[in-house]
C-alpha cells in the first residue's frame, strides 16, 4: 500500500512579485487621501468641506460627473505616455497640473469649477501612462474603465468601513456596475459610482481653493498632491493587474489577503 500523499503547500508568489504586491498593498490600503490633504492644508477635513457654499455642494456630483466624462473622451485618445516637449511624461503632467491649479485657484470657486475638467483630464492621462507602463493595452475595450476606476480606488474617506472600502471590495463593486458596458460608452451607473467616491477628494480640493488669490497657491499644491496620489494608486493597481496576468488572479488575491491578515494581526490582542 502506498503512503498517503502529504498535503500540498499553498502556492506562493515569487519573492520579487511578493515584494511588488506588498508595496502595492501599502499604497492601496494606506492613509486616505482626504486625511493627507487635510494635513497639507493644515485644516480638518470637516472644515474643508464646510468651506463650500451650499449651492456648490448641491451641484458637486454633476460637476464631477461632467469632469469625468470630459476626461474620458480626451485623455486616452491623446497619447498619455508621450509629450510635446523633451521631458518625461511625469514631469510634463506635473507642470500642467501646477499651471492649471494656479489658473483655477486664482479666481476662487468659479475658476476652480472651470478648471476641474482640465485637472481631471490631466489626472486620467497620468493614470493611463502608468497603465501603459505596466503593460496594459490602452486600445483594449476595457482600458477606459480600468483607468477610470483608479479615481474610485483613490477616493477613500477616513470614515469608510474597511470591509467595504478595501481594494478588492471596491474593484468587485465596480465590476458589477460595469457589466454590459463597452469601451468608453460606459453605463451611467458606473460613472456615477466613480463620481460618488471621487467627489469626496474633489470637495476638499474646492474647499482648499475657495479663497481668491490664496487659492492660487493652494490650487498648485492641491493639484500636485492629487497628481502624486492618483499616480501612486494607478501604479499600484496596474502592478496588481500585471501580477494577476503573470501568476493568476486567485494566487494574487490570496497573497494580498495574507498581507492584510499580517497587518491586522498587529492590532489584535
Amino acid at each position: 500500500m502506498s503512503d498517503l500523499a502529504a498535503p500540498l503547500e499553498p502556492a506562493l508568489l515569487p519573492d520579487a512579485a511578493h515584494a511588488e504586491l506588498t508595496a502595492a498593498f501599502s499604497v492601496l490600503e494606506g492613509t486616505s487621501f482626504a486625511a493627507r490633504l487635510a494635513a497639507l492644508a493644515g485644516t480638518p477635513v470637516e472644515a474643508l468641506r464646510a468651506a463650500l457654499p451650499k449651492f456648490v455642494q448641491s451641484r458637486l456630483d454633476g460637476a464631477v460627473r461632467g469632469a469625468l466624462t470630459t476626461a474620458m473622451s480626451v485623455a486616452l485618445r491623446s497619447g498619455p505616455a508621450s509629450t510635446p516637449l523633451p521631458i518625461g511624461q511625469s514631469w510634463f503632467h506635473r507642470g500642467l497640473a501646477v499651471a492649471s491649479g494656479v489658473a483655477g485657484g486664482a479666481f476662487g470657486l468659479p475658476g476652480t469649477l472651470m478648471e476641474l475638467p482640465i485637472s481631471t483630464t490631466l489626472l486620467l492621462r497620468q493614470i493611463a501612462a502608468e497603465a501603459a507602463g505596466q503593460g496594459e493595452d490602452l486600445d483594449a475595450p476595457g482600458a477606459a474603465a480600468e483607468c477610470l476606476q483608479v479615481f474610485a480606488l483613490g477616493g477613500r474617506a477616513p470614515s469608510d468601513d474597511a470591509a467595504e472600502s478595501g481594494y478588492f471590495a471596491v474593484r468587485l463593486g465596480l465590476a458589477q456596475t460595469l457589466k454590459g458596458a463597452i469601451g468608453v460608452n460606459l453605463v451611467p451607473g458606473f460613472v456615477g459610482a466613480i463620481a460618488a467616491r471621487f467627489g469626496g477628494p474633489i470637495a476638499l480640493k474646492l474647499g482648499a481653493q475657495a479663497a481668491p488669490v490664496l487659492g492660487a497657491a493652494a490650487g498648485a499644491a492641491v493639484n500636485l498632491a492629487f497628481l502624486e496620489h492618483f499616480r501612486g494608486i494607478a501604479r499600484a493597481h496596474f502592478t496588481l493587474r500585471r501580477l494577476e496576468r503573470d501568476h493568476g488572479e486567485a494566487l494574487v488575491r490570496q497573497a494580498y489577503e495574507a498581507v492584510a491578515a499580517t497587518r491586522d494581526a498587529r492590532f489584535v490582542g
